[in-house]
């Protein structure tokens, strides 16, 4: 059932769901479905729509990936106190919170009822100078799926680690190596009610106006 939200809404509250994500209740596909049907009218380049929808269900191939995405954030962990290190208070207690979410998230990815992997076709090697245009073609699309989730009660969660062990999940998959993964959703249905716009700079402390 489609909640009632305002696009504002919307647009605030689409957060990433690691803690909070449902382990034991089914998603149907025909409501994933229904999601990538959404995302599907997103821009990209040249109208080129070369992206692919990876939706694994098989609890074997999950617990697969899920390993995958532990080693790979194992190896992200052991740097996350120096990184942190540079940050204000502020934003270190924001981390804190985030860090532990991500850490639930990491130990039970394999048991998230949905993994969705958004994909693109590249034809060849990633290009060497910008790729703007290429992940441009992709990424608002696996955004606009975010949203239709948001809206019909899913959870999700923008998560790139698994990028490490890119070959051997696609393998895992019968990806041809042609086709990139650009982004892993984990997806499922949340619990609580909770939603609200996030911590964020002020406004004027990034906006340029005519120039720098």
């Amino acid at each position: 059932m489609t909640l009632p939200l305002t696009p504002d809404e919307l647009l605030t509250t689409t957060r990433s769901v690691r803690k909070r994500l449902d382990l034991d209740r089914p998603v149907p596909i025909e409501l994933v479905r229904e999601c990538l049907e959404v995302a599907l009218q997103a821009p990209t380049g040249s109208n080129s729509q070369g992206w692919h929808w990876v939706v694994v269900t098989d609890p074997e191939r999950r617990r697969t990936i899920g390993e995958y995405y532990k080693r790979s954030y194992d190896r992200y962990r052991e740097t996350r106190a120096e990184r942190s290190a540079e940050l204000s208070a502020e934003r270190q207690a924001v981390g804190a919170r985030v860090a532990t979410s991500a850490d639930h998230l990491a130990e039970r990815m394999g048991d998230v009822p949905v993994l969705v992997l958004a994909c693109i076709t590249v034809g060849g090697d990633l290009p060497a100078g910008n790729q703007a245009g290429l992940w441009g073609s992709l990424l608002p699309a696996a955004w606009s799926y975010q949203l239709a989730a948001r809206a019909r009660g899913l959870g999700t969660a923008w998560t790139t680690l698994h990028l490490a062990h890119e070959r051997e999940i696609g393998e895992l998959l019968g990806i041809p190596p042609q086709v990139r993964q650009g982004v892993l959703l984990p997806t499922a249905y949340y619990t609580g009610e909770t939603f609200r716009p996030a911590p964020r700079e002020p406004l004027d402390k990034v906006l340029h106006i005519d120039a720098w």
